[in-house]
């Protein structure tokens, strides 16, 4: 039928070539020439995140048995004067858990709690939580040597103030609260302060407060 003067326009529909390539069977394919690595491909990201996973068991196996690794840690008991003995530790015990070892070397220690007890290393006052790796890993620093060496240098400051600390490690000092509490207005005890992994002591020094 003839369609009238008013009739319905014709609309023509407009494709979109897509390029294809002939496939090795003949048919068509994808164009290899077209980039497609922004696509998401599931297979790679299992593979990379099977990869990330099997390196980060590998870093913490390491690190474990670095935490194994035997330690000897050369301490005064200091009630003012020193009392010096070694422990036989592991690089990942915690503080607390070396203060445990101490009291079994002191009888007067072995009565109180292991919380009245204070670790001093380099005149900082290390927090029981903390482990000897965690100072080792960081490299950490104190106000008078590194808390990440715990061979001995006998400390000058008790003998004659003659020079200024490099790099030194003094024996570490283990300290009942109740001492602390009664000295700490008096060197060597004035110049202690709690350990904090994000502050920056400076330069090494030995020298009290008030001292050139």
């Amino acid at each position: 039928a003839k369609a009238g003067g008013g009739g319905a326009t014709a609309v023509a529909a407009t494709v979109v070539a897509v390029p294809l390539a002939p496939s090795s069977g003949g048919g068509m394919g994808k164009d290899p020439t077209v980039d497609t690595s922004f696509l998401r491909d599931e297979r790679r990201e299992a593979q990379e995140q099977a990869l990330r996973l099997a390196l980060a068991e590998e870093w913490r196996a390491a690190q474990e048995k670095v935490k194994a690794e035997p330690l000897t840690v050369t301490y005064s008991y200091w009630d003012g004067k020193g009392n010096r003995r070694s422990v036989k530790a592991e690089k990942g015990w915690t503080i607390e858990r070396f203060l445990c070892e101490v009291q079994k070397e002191f009888r007067e220690l072995a009565r109180m709690s292991v919380e009245n007890l204070m670790y001093i290393k380099e005149d900082l006052i290390i927090p029981h939580h903390m482990t000897f790796y965690d100072l080792i890993i960081t490299k950490a620093r104190g106000k008078s040597g590194p808390l990440f060496q715990f061979d001995v240098y006998d400390d000058v400051r008790m003998e004659a103030d003659v020079r200024q600390e490099k790099t030194e490690s003094h024996a570490g000092k283990v300290v009942d609260r109740k001492w602390y509490e009664r000295n700490r207005h008096i060197f060597p005890a004035s110049r202690w302060e709690v350990y904090d992994p994000n502050k920056t002591y400076g330069s090494y020094t030995v020298r009290g407060p008030g001292k050139a």
